[in-house]
């Protein structure tokens, strides 16, 4: 076993002349614990929330999403998109068209986003996961149907079951308008409301109705036009792979997403907020280690007679100097060891048990209560941020005591 080392730990479980090093020992070890515990508990919780946007998203987005580099819409029926859709791991595809119209409802009026979709994708998605009323249907027999956003069908009065139909405008492609007769610049449709989703997201719920894609070119005028190809590939399809094969063979005029890439924003915001709380959390654990800084020197000075007699043993200054090395390092250790065990701990008593609620109205909130995901990769990042801040603060009392030690030499030297 190393000597220094061994010496380290006699020191740091042996009882010191003064009580006070024990205590504050004692308070740098809980520090450290409580800041690491912190630590693995929040990113754990950033790590919750994130599983569940991505699953909320999941539901809706596909595997992958082709849309134009420049312009809006585009036709795939071409040789090129035949032998890209033929890449091995694709199982469906589903056709999209977005466009702005204006809603009218029992005289209210609410600018949307139609999404036109088709048949497959009921299929590609699980939107009956996102229903809150009604159910998910485009068209029955000559019945076109929508299904709209919760806050747009708020704003509209609107639900499943009424009899009138909801009556859209939507602008005509390359017509200028007349302003004698403006509504000569719009086309109108009519459809009846099938359902209303939630994804507890403005930008969906506020603002998209899901359509037919037949009817969404009736409005437009459209032949064969896409804004986009959504994408679902088979159990087991690597991402990545079918996303570069279908990449190479369309080239850089179009643009290949996957669901990370198509909610990017969302994700990029969720990241950040993650790391900044980490960082807060680390200079808080940075004030917590200093503890470790007096707990040494008090020490040092404590083991003034012990320094001398390693000394004339014929210890050098970079054994003595390691012997406190490593006892920083053992306070930072169980420190980490203890903040890891409890952190880990308390998270598999909330994912269990759901301790800590969002709030105490059953059904407030899509959850109840905190989400936790454990990430093996968060606990090692954890672990070297703590014994990389441990180890920067230790040194500046053990440099301090080489310096110390080296200037005693230099002059027993002088001295001689």
């Amino acid at each position: 076993m190393d000597i220094s080392l061994f010496i380290a730990r006699r020191y740091l479980f042996s009882k010191k002349s003064h009580n006070a090093i024990n205590v504050i020992s004692a308070i740098s070890v809980c520090g450290i614990a409580i800041a690491t515990m912190a630590m693995v508990v929040v990113l754990s919780v950033f790590n919750g929330f994130g599983g569940i946007v991505e699953g909320m998203f999941s539901a809706f987005d596909p595997d992958l999403k082709i849309t134009v580099r420049e312009g809006k819409v585009f036709n795939y029926n071409t040789p090129q998109f035949d032998e890209a859709l033929r890449v091995e791991g694709i199982q469906m595809i589903s056709e999209s068209l977005e466009e702005n119209a204006l809603f009218s409802f029992n005289g209210q009026q609410v600018p949307v986003l139609m999404k036109g979709v088709s048949q497959e994708f009921s299929n590609m998605t699980d939107m009956e996961k996102l229903m809150v009323d009604g159910s998910f249907k485009l068209r029955e027999d000559v019945v076109d149907y929508t299904t709209l956003g919760t806050g747009l069908a708020v704003s509209l009065g609107a639900r499943p079951g009424f009899i009138n139909p909801i009556e859209i405008y939507a602008p005509k492609r390359d017509v200028r308008v007349n302003l004698a007769n403006p509504a000569a610049a719009f086309t109108t449709g009519y459809v009846q409301i099938g359902g209303v989703f939630s994804l507890n997201t403005p930008k969906y719920d506020e603002q998209m109705a899901i359509m037919p894609i037949s009817k969404v070119r009736e409005l437009l005028n459209y032949s064969n036009e896409v804004t986009s190809l959504d994408i679902k590939l088979q159990p087991g399809a690597s991402v990545k792979r079918v996303k570069n094969q279908i990449r190479n063979i369309l080239g850089d005029e179009f643009l290949i997403e996957d669901r990370f890439e198509q909610q990017r924003e969302s994700y990029r915001m969720l990241q950040v907020e993650k790391w900044v709380t980490f960082l807060i959390l680390a200079f808080i654990l940075l004030i917590a280690v200093f503890n470790v800084v007096g707990s040494l020197s008090m020490l040092i000075v404590e083991k003034k007679d012990d320094i001398n007699s390693l000394r004339n043993m014929g210890a050098s200054n970079t054994l003595i100097s390691r012997i406190f090395l490593n006892e920083g390092w053992l306070i930072t250790f169980s420190g980490i060891v203890a903040g890891i065990v409890i952190g880990l701990v308390l998270c598999l008593l909330q994912q269990h048990f759901g301790l800590i609620r969002l709030s105490n109205i059953p059904g407030a909130y899509i959850i109840d209560a905190y989400p936790v995901i454990v990430k093996f990769t968060d606990i090692l990042i954890v672990i070297a941020v703590v014994s990389l801040i441990g180890l920067l603060t230790v040194l500046y009392p053990v440099n301090n005591l080489r310096k110390k030690l080296t200037g005693e030499f230099n002059n027993m030297r002088y001295k001689e």
